[in-house]
């Protein structure tokens, strides 16, 4: 039997895109903001500049102490385990016209105090062009041409992720990324949108935090209006199956459903 000649889209389509070999799934979760929100307005009124992102990355970490067989590099067909539950929170700069990062280690033990401040002072650095390492990273990286840019990601990937090695004339460190990844767009007033996984991250998933807004949701059986902070995930399946999913979304909801529960006692700052 002969196959039937495609024609019309489906031929164009058929021209334009191969098989499909992308292991990214893709999932979204509204948590109820009710208590992030009362612990970032404790948190503030204490003198803490705690944000949303800041509370999600402390439960991803929570979730991937909890779900260990996420936090791991594959590396064919082995998973080695990494040395701690390091979280990369991608961040804006120039004005909001550019995107970098900053990884903060062993979030897990750390408080979400400690995160927001870590996060903060070398964010800020990074914004008005302080931190030398990041200017000198962007600099290389912004004069090389298309094709030697491609190969020095792929190179500099391969030591820093595969060889686990510092690259010092860029200010490149060993496992850039960390554990996982953290970005927001509800700094820029959206809602909900997906982030996409690159080979260079060598991350299970990376979570994006939408802008809290109030939504009707049924509690009891009863329409009512509550403030939702929507997450989506986007998630490499070749780290997780529908098993592992479940089990990180349970600790990950648990701590946004209780931050207080993980977190030391809130004292005001400076004191």
């Amino acid at each position: 039997m002969f196959g039937a000649r495609l024609t019309g889209w489906r031929h164009i389509a058929n021209a334009m895109w191969g098989p499909p070999d992308d292991p990214q799934i893709y999932g979204a979760l509204d948590v109820d903001a009710a208590a992030p929100l009362a612990f970032i307005e404790r948190a503030r009124a204490a003198g803490h500049h705690v944000t949303a992102t800041h509370l999600v990355g402390r439960a991803l970490a929570h979730a991937l102490v909890e779900v260990p067989d996420l936090n791991v590099r594959i590396r064919g067909m082995r998973a080695y385990p990494r040395s701690s539950v390091d979280v990369f929170f991608i961040t804006a700069v120039s004005g909001g016209h550019d995107l970098s990062g900053v990884k903060v280690e062993a979030v897990d033990t750390h408080s979400v105090y400690d995160v927001a401040v870590e996060l903060g002072r070398r964010a800020r650095r990074m914004k008005s062009g302080d931190d030398r390492e990041f200017a000198r990273s962007k600099q290389v990286m912004d004069r090389l041409p298309r094709r030697v840019l491609r190969a020095a990601l792929r190179a500099t990937s391969f030591v820093t992720s595969t060889l686990q090695l510092d690259v010092a004339p860029l200010a490149l460190h060993r496992n850039p990324f960390g554990s996982a990844m953290v970005t927001s767009v509800g700094m820029f007033g959206l809602p909900q949108g997906f982030a996409p996984l690159a080979w260079m991250y060598d991350v299970p998933l990376l979570v994006l935090v939408g802008e809290i807004t109030e939504r009707a949701v049924v509690v009891d059986h009863q329409v009512v209006v509550r403030s939702v902070l929507p997450i989506t995930a986007t998630i490499d399946h070749r780290y997780v199956d529908g098993w592992h999913v479940s089990r990180l979304m349970r600790a990950f909801k648990a701590y946004l459903a209780a931050p207080d529960q993980f977190e030391p006692e809130l004292a005001r700052k400076g004191t």
